[in-house]
């Protein structure tokens, strides 16, 4: 797709997740735990990320479970530090997912320059937290107050961990959001981080639309990538990248590498 090609250099790019350490007030943050630990810890899995060749970053603050539906102001601010304090080591496209709450994301976006923003913007979903019932009128409203005509949204088409309060087929699904809503992208998405995303969903959807890409969301491994991307426009890549491919951990740049490389394999036979 064109403007993933203009913005990543890829017509299928992999986008890693660069999952933040717990804020202060989040369940997961410890004694002796800080900020300042957050920032230099986020800094080694950007070099890591980064010099292993991927193709963009996705800050999330993966670590504040349980997800708030209106995050405390800690969040933002939190998340803002970070990625001000590496702005200038940052050299590839940035994005932002900021768990649970998408107004947040658009306005945190406006605050560090991000690119994309990837979120649950449509649909009300059951799960294991309640009822999940986004406000995508808010959302793109907000967006065009703030003047981000280029700030691309994905949109999560199926959503990690809650199942849609009706059922209906994902493509029907996909088509009505481009009708009302007109997304940037779709991601198809596991049950939870590490779970691998339904290639049968990938390709049906992705041949259904036309003119949107469509992401594999979770799940990517070094050796499955190859068939993700053959039925997708790109994909978001977390756990697999970590130590042991343990979603708990930091980046391993061996991962990374052996990851990337299995991709520009792909790419060159292309």
């Amino acid at each position: 797709m064109s403007w993933c090609k203009d913005m990543f250099g890829q017509e299928k790019p992999i986008i890693a997740l660069l999952h933040l350490n717990a804020f202060p007030g989040d369940p997961l943050f410890q004694d002796g735990d800080s900020m300042k630990k957050t920032v230099e810890d986020a800094r080694m899995d950007l070099h890591a990320l980064q010099d292993g060749g991927v193709d963009g970053i996705l800050f999330s603050n993966e670590f504040s479970l349980p997800y708030q539906r209106k995050i405390d102001y800690i969040g933002p601010a939190a998340m803002a530090r970070v990625v001000g304090e590496l702005m200038s080591e940052i050299r590839i496209p940035y994005g932002i997912d900021c768990e649970s709450d998408n107004l947040a994301a658009i306005d945190l976006a406006a605050a560090i320059d991000a690119y994309f923003v990837r979120a649950t913007f449509t649909g009300a979903y059951a799960g294991d937290t309640g009822i999940t019932e986004p406000d995508i009128a808010a959302v793109l409203r907000r967006k065009k107050q703030l003047g981000l005509k280029d700030l691309k949204l994905f949109y999560f088409l199926n959503n990690e961990s809650d199942e849609y309060l009706v059922h209906r087929e994902l493509e029907s699904i996909a088509k009505s959001i481009i009708f009302t809503c007109r997304p940037d992208g779709f991601c198809i998405m596991g049950a939870y981080a590490g779970q691998e995303a339904s290639s049968e969903w990938l390709s049906e959807v992705r041949g259904s639309i036309g003119g949107v890409p469509v992401f594999c969301g979770t799940g990517c491994k070094a050796e499955t990538v190859a068939r993700k991307l053959a039925v997708s426009d790109g994909a978001f890549v977390g756990t697999t990248f970590k130590v042991n491919g343990d979603f708990n951990n930091h980046i391993d740049p061996k991962r990374v590498k052996k990851f990337m490389e299995q991709v520009d394999l792909y790419r060159s036979r292309q």
